[in-house]
């Protein structure tokens, strides 16, 4: 019995310690990824300001060719915003929210099934021979430990989708 106790004693002091390291963790996790392409501005700015040309290159798109997608607000631009219904990719909200033509494009994510929102920005800076795109996202991951110790995940995740939708964009600029 006394095995027992001593179990039940330090399974508690482990819950404790690694809810206590969780509000050490980073409350806001971000992740940024750029990608100098050959292209013109004007030539990747459609692929970006549409939300229906972002099936060309986005990776979360290409994983789920039979993704649910429902196209709200205006057609591009700010206002435009799509929801997306995936048994592989989830659900959620991209919802433009700023919009300066070949220059920059900011948007919210809402993701109702996890009970979170993040914010994302794409940057366009012109090169010598092309285009530097700038694709940010940052996500406030409040005050859940397990939300916190998930988060730990999120740059490595994210990094590897962004870096993937960015190879496929090039693609579609030539």
């Amino acid at each position: 019995m006394r095995w027992l106790k001593l179990l039940a004693y330090g399974l508690f002091v482990l819950i404790v310690t690694l809810v206590l390291i969780a509000y050490l963790l980073p409350a806001r996790q971000g992740v940024q990824r750029h990608r100098d392409l050959p292209a013109s501005a004007d030539k990747i700015w459609p692929l970006l300001a549409d939300p229906r040309a972002w099936s060309r290159w986005a990776a979360w798109n290409r994983r789920d060719p039979q993704m649910k997608i429902t196209y709200t607000g205006a057609e591009s631009g700010a206002g435009a915003a799509w929801s997306w219904d995936s048994q592989s990719q989830g659900k959620g909200t991209m919802t433009f929210v700023t919009a300066e033509p070949e220059r920059l494009l900011t948007y919210t994510l809402t993701f109702p099934d996890m009970g979170s929102a993040a914010k994302g920005r794409i940057e366009l800076t012109p090169l010598t021979a092309g285009t530097r795109v700038t694709w940010s996202f940052e996500t406030e991951l409040g005050n859940n430990p397990a939300v916190r110790w998930f988060g730990l995940m999120i740059p490595g995740m994210v990094a590897k989708d962004f870096d993937e939708g960015l190879a496929h964009l090039e693609q579609a600029t030539q």
